[in-house]
């Protein structure tokens, strides 16, 4: 077999965001994880990562929270390049470079997209022209989230959220109110589980008149059906964001929920007018750090010209 054809220049590859605007949650497994029926869907506030040939594996980060990006191994985005690399035989000799946009630790899955782009990106710099299935495979491995960092759209996730299957949707405005400090995932998994302890847990199931509206594009029969089963345990970790929720709600959100495991809170709201009002309530209403406005549904994981 010839060796792999490697790009000498530098490759960028853009991720969304996603917010799940259904994350039906199961009983722990024996394995520790959940079951999931997790609608997702990729809106337009992106990371960036480009990786660049360097003597090793290397990462920097630049952007908002990147203070709070680890710059180590332990980092999504090395361990995608580490994990191609060996899947390939090769020396992960790449430096990779993440411009962060999407909230650190914010509920939106910013560290699997930027694993999902590191592994794209390296993918197209070592020239290994790896199947969509592979990668996927790869993103599997490397977490829940990250298959759909790298397909974007609308999905259905069950499994863990890593088996997908494709979902209509229409075109949606949201805004994201953006929390101070992160919550850690497992921990609001733990505390799930707690404020589950002495009850039945159902089998989580997609509801067929949230896909329902979800392919419509009409906003006020998709308000009526989001819904977080993680919700009640991201408030019981962090009350405050009751306080957010309402403040989005009374500016004239539709709906309002935690977005994953939080703390970020996703508004659905009419239009870009709507959101732009939304968003400048919340900023005065001191109940969080920042805002975005961004749409609904975003293509995956892209390659940027010039690559």
């Amino acid at each position: 077999m010839s060796a792999p054809e490697r790009s000498a220049a530098g490759v960028t590859v853009r991720v969304p965001a996603k917010v799940n605007v259904q994350l039906g949650v199961g009983a722990a497994r024996p394995d520790g994880f959940h079951d999931l029926a997790n609608v997702f869907l990729a809106v337009s506030l992106h990371d960036e990562v480009t990786a660049t040939p360097s003597a090793s594996l290397t990462v920097t980060c630049e952007g908002r929270g990147a203070d709070q990006v680890p710059l180590d191994r332990t980092n999504l985005a090395a361990r995608a390049a580490q994990m191609l690399a060996d899947r390939a035989g090769l020396t992960p000799a790449v430096h990779l470079h993440i411009a962060k946009n999407i909230p650190v630790a914010g509920g939106m899955a910013g560290g699997s997209a930027d694993g999902a782009a590191a592994l794209l990106a390296c993918d197209r710099l070592w020239g290994l022209d790896t199947p969509r299935e592979g990668l996927l495979a790869l993103c599997a491995e490397l977490g829940s989230d990250v298959p759909f960092s790298l397909v974007g759209g609308a999905a259905l996730g069950t499994g863990r959220g890593e088996i997908l299957t494709p979902v209509a949707a229409g075109s949606f405005h949201w805004v994201f109110a953006v929390a101070d400090g992160g919550l850690s995932t497992p921990a609001v998994f733990r505390e799930f589980d707690r404020l589950a302890e002495g009850r039945e847990i159902p089998v989580p199931q997609a509801s067929p008149d949230l896909l329902a509206a979800l392919a419509s594009g009409d906003p006020d029969a998709l308000a009526a059906h989001l819904a977080n089963d993680l919700q009640p345990a991201a408030l019981s970790l962090r009350p405050s964001l009751a306080g957010t929720l309402a403040a989005g709600t009374d500016a004239g959100a539709l709906a309002a929920l935690v977005s994953g495991s939080g703390p970020t809170t996703a508004f659905l709201v009419r239009d870009a007018e709507s959101a732009a009002k939304v968003a400048a309530a919340l900023e005065a209403s001191g109940t969080c750090r920042s805002t975005h406005t961004a749409t609904s549904p975003a293509p995956g994981a892209t390659v940027l010209p010039g690559a």
